[in-house]
């Protein structure tokens, strides 16, 4: 399968964080869903991708090539759009689309104007007069203007309003439609990857929890809830623990595991969400880092 995106090893340190040994791929004509607590290392690696950070070890190749040594070739082909987009803000649309086709050979100025138009984008009205969601679209219409092999968003939903959100979901999947394409989205908003990501990415604390089909998440993930007394039994499937007075819900990377181990039992085991999950695994992890146990709220302990 040819990949669009490799992602070897890479480690990058700043104060108080460290990204390390990340990798996975991304085949071209897929979705990849990011996810991630904040300050898990989703945009760190995003920076990278694009070339704003060099990394400490470790190896990214975009569209075929290694980025440390062909990153104006690769950013050329990339289309990125941004949680928060900075623009010069005096500039109308118009006047910031010139600027930017400067910097792509493919930029396609009757693409720009449709999309404008389908965006309710006014081409004389200037920047600093459109709002939050109106500029995340504009970034989006400017990153499908050029061709570009390769879609990255940074968070590029938190600012819009339903009804365009799922229009943008429509317009990725028709986007990555001619198999030669791909997006890599980064988000919080878990459902929009439930709707349209082929792979899930999943970054917490800087290291890499999974990365694999969304359906491979959704056979193998699970939750697992009941009563305290019961809880020791399926501890070897729990991978992040929550409880209460009487009753506990836990996370399981082998659902089917659980079931067979909990037949017959006051045990509910159902499908996790990502959202699930991210729940889970990232206060299991506050968890552990506090002595507070396996997820378990403060001031309990893990079999409280």
């Amino acid at each position: 399968m040819d990949q669009i995106l490799e992602v070897r090893g890479l480690d990058k340190s700043y104060a108080g964080f460290a990204l390390r040994g990340v990798s996975f791929s991304l085949p071209r004509g897929y979705i990849m869903g990011l996810i991630g607590p904040n300050g898990a290392g989703k945009t760190t690696i995003i920076r990278l991708l694009l070339g704003l950070a060099r990394p400490d070890g470790g190896e990214i190749r975009a569209l075929g090539l290694d980025i440390s040594t062909n990153g104006a070739i690769v950013r050329s082909r990339i289309g990125f759009v941004h949680e928060a987009p900075s623009f010069y803000l005096h500039l109308t649309v118009a006047g910031l689309a010139s600027i930017v086709a400067r910097f792509y050979p493919h930029w396609d100025a009757t693409v720009f104007r449709r999309l404008a138009s389908e965006f309710q984008l006014p081409l004389g009205k200037r920047v600093y007069a459109l709002s939050r969601g109106m500029r995340t679209k504009l970034a989006l219409a400017l990153a499908l203007s050029h061709d570009a092999e390769l879609l990255v968003l940074d968070e590029p939903t938190s600012g819009l309003d339903p009804v365009f959100r799922r229009e943008l979901l429509e317009r990725l999947a028709a986007y990555i439609q001619d198999g030669n394409r791909s997006v890599l989205f980064s988000t919080q908003i878990t459902s929009d990857l439930e709707r349209v990501a082929d792979y899930i990415t999943f970054i917490q604390g800087g290291q890499l929890v999974f990365s694999t089909t969304r359906d491979e998440v959704k056979d193998r993930w699970g939750l697992v809830k009941g009563g305290l007394e019961l809880l020791d039994e399926g501890r070897r499937f729990f991978r992040g623990i929550e409880t209460s007075a009487f009753s506990f819900t836990a996370v399981t990377d082998d659902v089917e595991a659980a079931r067979r181990r909990f037949a017959g039992r006051e045990v509910v085991v159902e499908r996790a969400s990502l959202e699930d999950l991210m729940f889970y695994l990232s206060r299991a992890r506050a968890g552990a880092a506090t002595g507070e146990g396996e997820g378990s709220p403060p001031g309990r302990g893990r079999d409280s």
